[in-house]
């Protein structure tokens, strides 16, 4: 351990938050969460970790030569932050998380007729309420048992219940369901009992907590030991639920004071004039110089503003972040210079590269080149040891971590990053379902689906008889010939 990481061990906060370790190279290879920071982390450094851990742990351990930190709020938001950040990272020692999987939640649709709580995995701004997500799918399903049974919701999953669905349902005798299919309440009694649930989900109703905690004690006294053991359970579960109800739905953003608090203090650190109400922020995304392509993202007052989100594919170059970073900054900036030119308009008050010197300076160049150079400033944030690039001879600017003005730009970057990645993926997948079959003639959709069907790849139909292929319908004998042919040159004996 070196003596960087011994000092930040010693002060670490005792928050919830997520922790990321760092190898040699700066490269984040683990990322985890905790509901107390400081005893979690100091754990993994501990002699006796270090003598009993498994082979994984120990190698994690021995890799660690920085340490970063998260701190959010609640141990909801540090699930959902520490999901974002295996997402984007890809640490090589994460395995939880790698396959997209996503904790339980409640959903509740105010928008239907009679409204009911479902389980759900991802959460939608639909206008529906969400409760969650939870690491423990136990507590999440206590929760809505609990709330059918005390608030008389319906379970059944008919959009509109009527009394042919209570045929085959006895939720009413059961389960304790209101049954507004029969009309045995009105709408909007059943309404009010919905929202009263939804209420005690958000934490707003301690006095029904507490009934099932006086239930739990008079089953001790009365001896019924085992009622008084599922109480206790249901107690605990319900009370760790509403403790948690955070319903944050992506990377939560910094608050406004804190926000307001980050970009006085990076105009400080930058020396700019005033806090940059408008930065763009632009990352270069490629795989193995395959599919290159920009993302800006923008962020007004500290805040991601999504509807000013734009995407570019990069043409000039394939492999080179320098240049393609001067491709996106020389078409973005053109473009808002005839736009400023013709309606009005200002230009960003900071421009933020995802990289280091060489993309810092090229953006600069191209700037020098339309004359706006005087006009935007231009910084980086290097990904690997989180320092602020500045270019033209200045050193970089190295905050502590929990420096507000590096918040927001890391906050930003990190979703110039989660953009850029996204398009590229897309474009990726949509290369993936082309074929040379599309570079035929008179093979249309609907004929491509035939052969792929019947033959199920490119290679088996050209190895395919020219029988076999004209034996499909709308395949002549001709066309059948002239695939053959194609696919065996293309396919078969490619140069």
């Amino acid at each position: 351990m070196n003596d960087r990481l011994r000092e930040k061990l010693k002060s670490l906060p005792e928050k919830p938050g997520c922790y990321l370790y760092r190898d040699r190279a700066g490269k984040i290879i683990y990322v985890g969460k905790a509901v107390n920071l400081r005893r979690r982390v100091q754990s993994y450094f501990r002699a006796s970790t270090l003598r009993t851990a498994p082979p994984k742990l120990r190698s994690l351990v021995h890799h660690v030569e920085d340490l970063e930190i998260r701190v959010v709020r609640t141990e909801a938001e540090a699930l959902l932050t520490e999901s974002h950040l295996i997402k984007t990272y890809r640490p090589k020692f994460n395995i939880l998380l790698r396959d997209d999987k996503r904790y339980l939640a409640l959903k509740a649709d105010p928008s239907t007729r009679f409204p009911r709580l479902t389980t759900c995995r991802i959460m939608r701004d639909d206008g529906a309420y969400y409760f969650g997500p939870f690491p423990s799918s136990t507590e999440v399903r206590t929760a809505l048992d609990f709330a059918e049974k005390r608030f008389g919701l319906r379970k059944c999953r008919s959009a509109m219940p009527c009394e042919d669905d209570h045929k085959h349902c006895l939720a009413d005798v059961i389960r304790f369901c209101t049954a507004p299919c029969l009309g045995r309440i009105s709408e909007a009694a059943y309404r009010e009992r919905f929202e009263e649930a939804c209420a005690f989900l958000r934490g707003e109703r301690q006095d029904v907590l507490e009934e099932v905690r006086e239930s739990m004690l008079a089953a001790a006294e009365a001896q019924a030991f085992e009622k008084a053991a599922r109480l206790r359970d249901t107690w605990l579960a319900l009370k760790s639920f509403t403790r948690e109800r955070a319903k944050v739905r992506s990377f939560p953003p910094l608050a406004k004071p804190k926000a307001e608090e980050g970009l006085e203090e990076l105009a400080r650190v930058l020396g700019l004039q005033q806090p940059p109400h408008c930065i763009e922020c632009f990352d270069i995304s490629h795989l193995m110089g395959t599919h290159t392509v920009a993302s800006m993202v923008t962020a007004i007052d500290g805040v991601p503003d999504k509807r000013r989100y734009r995407r570019f594919r990069i043409h000039s170059v394939t492999n080179d972040d320098p240049h393609a970073m001067a491709e996106v900054i020389r078409r973005r900036y053109t473009r808002l210079m005839a736009d400023i030119a013709k309606n009005g308009g200002r230009y960003p008050d900071l421009i933020l590269c995802d990289g280091a010197q060489l993309q810092v300076e090229a953006a600069r160049m191209v700037l020098r080149e339309l004359k706006l150079n005087e006009r935007i400033p231009v910084a980086g944030l290097n990904e690997h040891f989180e320092e602020i690039v500045v270019g033209e001879g200045r050193p970089n600017i190295i905050l502590s971590r929990d420096n507000k003005a590096l918040h927001i730009l890391m906050r930003l970057r990190d979703e110039a990053h989660r953009f850029a990645i996204t398009f590229n993926r897309s474009l990726r997948l949509r290369a993936l379902k082309a074929s040379v079959l599309d570079e035929l003639p008179g093979i249309g959709a609907r004929r491509k689906q035939q052969l792929l069907v019947k033959f199920g790849s490119v290679h088996r139909i050209a190895i395919a008889d020219i029988s076999e292929i004209a034996s499909l319908p709308g395949i002549t004998q001709e066309m059948a010939q002239v695939i053959k042919e194609a696919l065996s040159a293309r396919v078969l004996n490619p140069e």
